[in-house]
């Protein structure tokens, strides 16, 4: 009977192998390139702080965002390795660049989607989650986490199936639970997705809106905790990423 296990890439032998000495590096690169333009961003919009350099701006007044930095480091760095497929150390300093170029691009990932600059308001906050979530992904890939463990032959197809289905219905429900980011990483542990399925669900999930009565007690509970969890998810992302105004200012 296939089972849920864990698998973990990381011996002593890990830098070791090419490709995950490679996410490895990019990983580091994209954290700190996130950490350096976002304290950089904070900075600027510090009055107090008149010795930081300001953005780049041209002549005509137009201001140059990071993000174009970015797709720029994104696409050279791309390209070349495709390209070139190079050996040590090459192989790494583009990846080195790519995960620089990322951090720079999904630090304004709200931009993407409200394509005007919302970089300072509420809406803002996607790009932080956008952060999170691929630092949480990209790590749990380049260690080698998988939810399961296909590599015993003796584990009938049937039963491999049954299990991958069974995590991929605690992940759905997690996020419908309104809680996607315990989904995302129940694809790779699935005891995330499964304290997020027999957790409540929030008040505004789609869950919570067919299955718990607007007046009931379970909807009362739900409205009281994720009270408290959204205080302290405020909390953790103004220490991250600044505290936002609350219109876009630009």
């Amino acid at each position: 009977m296939a089972t849920l296990t864990l698998n973990f890439a990381t011996s002593h032998h890990f830098l070791d192998e090419r490709g995950q000495r490679a996410g490895f590096i990019l990983l580091g690169g994209f954290l700190a390139s996130f950490l350096f333009i976002r304290t950089s961003a904070r900075l600027i919009r510090d009055p107090k702080v008149t010795w930081w350099p300001g953005s780049v701006t041209t002549k005509g007044g137009l201001h140059l965002h990071h993000l174009v930095w970015g797709i720029v480091l994104i696409l050279v760095s791309g390209f070349l390795n495709f390209v070139l497929v190079p050996p040590s150390p090459w192989l790494e300093i583009f990846a080195g660049a790519f995960g620089i170029g990322a951090g720079l691009t999904l630090d304004e990932f709200a931009l993407w989607i409200h394509l005007e600059d919302v970089y300072w308001s509420k809406e803002g906050r996607a790009s932080i989650d956008a952060v999170i979530v691929a630092t949480l992904l990209g790590g749990l890939v380049v260690l080698g986490i998988a939810p399961f463990d296909a590599s015993d032959s003796a584990s009938p197809v049937g039963s491999l199936v049954a299990v991958v289905a069974i995590d991929l219905l605690f992940s759905a429900i997690a996020i419908l639970k309104g809680k996607p980011m315990l989904g995302l990483i129940g694809i790779f542990i699935p005891l995330a997705s499964i304290a997020g399925t027999v957790r409540l669900a929030a008040p505004s999930s789609p869950w919570a809106r067919r299955r718990y009565s607007p007046d009931g007690r379970r909807m009362a509970r739900s409205q009281a905790r994720f009270r408290r969890v959204r205080a302290r998810r405020r909390r953790l992302m103004n220490a991250i990423g600044g505290a936002p105004s609350q219109p876009a200012d630009g």
